[in-house]
């Protein structure tokens, strides 16, 4: 090569490289450098705060460090079925509606467009310069404890009385709300409230759960357990009252012990919203509030809703607690917030790039359709009353349920643009058709301020409406005014929150007898966020469908199923008992009737239940397994669409263990799945169970897989119920393992 070639050659290799070196950023402190590990910059980040500025930033809503280029940011926000208290979101059924669904793969497309929504919602705030409460990125949902008893108010907020449906539901809403990048997390999810939360309402801030480790780890801990081990939950909330003793908060049996070395959790724990002044002053744990912020934060407590942690600093002179130890819980937090891409050129984070109009869009428009059309379970269906005629000629519609979008919402909710509500949806189903409406009546007696002679007049006015229709559909049942959270309402059959009856409010259980008394063909639509005792309801009323809280598509989901547009396939995530009386004392958390494991009497509706118009028949069942303990069993079976109408069946496989004896359930669920079956047509299931599903608790307290003979049922229900659901045949086989 001659020296002017190699001129050239050299020439060229340095235009090369000066256009392919970029000059590193002159970052105003290595902890902004996004090319550097998250740990590095969190350690970067933390060894230079002062202990004051550290602290400021353990509280939910923490101020903005100008020095150090960190922003404010709040940690509170809400997404329980839908973005939460924040304006303009499309709103799902509630979460007891979501869990009627028993569909997994709905869970995580409803998630996902939570998270879509969250995402844009959030940066709109960002560039309106606002960062305050409910604007954030990281959710307090989901709440996945059990609802193990039908009184308590907040049951609706869950997905029900079942360890396994509840933890397979909530894996696929945190897979949704957290996202699938390598790096960033889309939102974070909470799981809560770790871990033995669920009533009564008046004395949670006080009351001492007392249970014995096999209930806490066959009922308490295993949808915790899936959510983090399976879900990847990145944060957790610790609940409000004591646990044996030691308040939630406070544990470090429960956030250290078990969260963190037994399930290898590597987020950050967050209080319920004041549970750390509980640690002092109702649970009196210990004395002032540095104690307490103290206690919390060593047992693994990172962040607190509140500001107990601010007596951290005087914590920390008196020797209760390290600014090391402080350090430990701050990285944490600051860690989730670098995952979240808050501290990164926002190109960076493919989840920025959501546009604001995803909000409330059309496509979420229709899963929120999609997702109430899936949660309504259609309860009774004498003599084929359902679907109605769509040519009917004079429909009356009435009840306190039919005409308030209140109902359709529940708690924990957004805003929708347009809820729809029963009346509407059915006037828009029958356009052609005469809709009468009246009221009927209060929610219930003491409810509102209603004067007597207008009660009358409201109820007179729904018997006339009856008389002069072809069929009265009745919108009855509960409302989120009544049943919820910490609430203060004392009147007959709900205190606080909580309810003390499970019927239906007196007046409405009179309203209902009075119209039926007409001998008009009535159809009963509930409205509620727990089990109702409708004894009567459902000896005397050829129809009934629960609803749930539906969500903003409510009305047009009830129309579709009364009128035949869908055919309904929701099931019990919860018992429907006879009475209260069936219940032991409801702060008895030692599982001895509670829920369909462990209860032997009748009940009215069993969990797992549901009809459809249409029905299924299963056969061919193959279970395929290593007869070995600790091995997973495969299996399949054949179910056909027997009926004329296409539709959804629930899949439902129960475990009962023949061998063991002692404190075990009747039967617990192990597998489900929701599938589509057009009329006439077979199709072939694959499931399998986990080696778990053949576990006990022993008496050292470990999970040990026992050999030992089990009943595997395979069907569209529980085995040995009274009341079957759409399918007519459920396939048994005993295995020895």
């Amino acid at each position: 090569m001659n020296i002017t070639k190699i001129k050239i050659f050299l020439t060229i290799i340095a235009v090369i490289v000066l256009v392919s070196f970029k000059p590193k950023k002159d970052y105003p402190f290595p902890f902004l450098d996004p090319d550097l590990s998250i740990e590095t910059r969190v350690n970067d980040l933390v060894g230079r705060m002062m202990l004051d500025e550290k602290i400021s930033q353990m509280m939910n809503d923490a101020p903005a460090i100008e020095r150090l280029h960190i922003p404010q940011y709040n940690w509170w926000n809400e997404c329980l079925h839908g973005v939460a208290r924040a304006g303009l979101a499309t709103v799902f059924p509630q979460a007891i509606g979501l869990g009627a669904t028993w569909d997994e793969n709905m869970m995580l497309k409803v998630s996902t467009a939570i998270s879509d929504e969250a995402r844009a919602k959030h940066h709109e705030f960002v560039r309106k310069g606002e960062r305050s409460i409910y604007e954030g990125l990281t959710f307090w949902s989901p709440n996945i404890n059990i609802f193990r008893d039908p009184r308590w108010g907040r049951g609706q907020e869950t997905y029900g009385e079942d360890p396994y449906l509840t933890g397979r539901l909530a894996v696929e809403f945190i897979k949704g709300l957290q996202g699938d990048d390598p790096k960033y997390f889309k939102t974070i999810a909470t799981v809560k409230h770790f871990a033995v939360h669920s009533g009564p309402e008046s004395s949670r801030h006080t009351f001492d759960a007392k249970i014995d480790e096999k209930d806490f780890r066959e009922t308490y801990l295993p949808q915790f357990e899936m959510g983090i081990k399976e879900g990847k939950a990145y944060s957790v909330m610790c609940a409000y009252n004591r646990l044996n003793g030691e308040a939630c908060c406070g544990s470090n049996h429960l956030l250290t012990e078990i969260l963190r070395n037994e399930w290898n959790f590597k987020g950050y724990v967050v209080s319920d919203c004041g549970a750390i002044d509980d640690i002092y002053e109702r649970h009196k744990i210990v004395e002032t509030p540095a104690e307490a912020a103290a206690l919390a934060v060593k047992s693994g407590c990172d962040l607190e809703c509140l500001s107990t942690y601010k007596h951290l600093k005087e914590a920390v002179a008196n020797k209760l607690i390290t600014e090391a130890e402080i350090d430990v819980a701050l990285k944490r937090l600051f860690t989730a917030r670098f995952k979240l891409g808050m501290f990164d050129p926002p190109e960076m984070v493919k989840y920025t790039k959501i546009p604001y109009s995803v909000v409330d869009n059309k496509e979420h428009h229709q899963l929120a359709l999609e997702a109430a059309h899936k949660s309504i379970v259609l309860l009774k269906n004498e003599n084929n009353l359902l679907p109605l005629n769509k040519n009917i000629k004079t429909v009356a519609v009435i009840g306190p349920n039919a005409d308030e979008a209140t109902m359709l919402l529940g708690n924990y909710n957004g805003t929708p643009s347009d809820p729809i509500t029963p009346l509407r949806g059915i006037r828009e189903k029958l356009i052609h058709s005469k809709i009468l409406y009246a009221q009927g009546c209060e929610l219930a007696e003491g409810l509102s301020s209603i004067k007597k002679d207008s009660i009358e007049k409201i109820k007179q006015k729904a018997i006339q409406v009856a008389k002069e229709s072809d069929v009265v559909i009745m919108f009855m049942g509960l409302s989120p005014n009544l049943e919820g959270e910490e609430m203060n309402v004392a009147i007959d059959g709900f205190k606080g929150g909580d309810r003390t009856k499970l019927d239906l409010p007196s007046n409405q259980e009179a309203l209902i007898k009075e119209i039926k008394s007409l001998g008009k063909p009535v159809v009963l639509v509930l409205l509620n966020g727990s089990a109702l005792s409708i004894n009567w309801e459902n000896k005397n009323i050829p129809a009934i469908i629960e609803t749930w809280y539906p969500g903003q598509a409510a009305g047009t989901a009830i129309a579709d199923v009364l009128f035949g547009d869908y055919n309904p396939a929701g099931r019990l995530p919860v018992t429907f008992y006879s009475s209260v009386n069936d219940l032991p004392s409801f702060d008895e958390y030692n599982m001895t009737t509670q829920t369909y494991r462990y209860f032997k009497g009748n009940v009215i509706y069993p969990f797992g239940y549901g009809l459809s118009y249409t029905n299924f028949h299963y056969d061919n069942l193959k279970i395929n397994h290593q007869n070995k303990a600790g091995s997973e069993v495969k299996f399949s079976v054949d179910v056909k669409n027997i009926g004329k109408v296409s539709g959804d069946e629930v899949v439902q496989v129960y475990v009962s263990n023949k061998t063991s004896t002692g404190h075990i359930p009747i039967r617990a669920l192990k597998a489900f799945k929701r599938i589509y079956i057009k009329a006439g047509e077979t199709k072939t299931v694959n499931l399998s169970i986990k080696p778990d599903a053949f576990s006990i608790i022993n008496d050292d307290n470990k999970r040990v897989i026992v050999p030992g003979k089990f009943e595997v049922t395979v069907g569209g229900g529980q085995p040995d119920v009274k009341i079957r659901t759409a399918s007519n045949v459920l396939k048994t086989e005993t295995i020895i393992m």
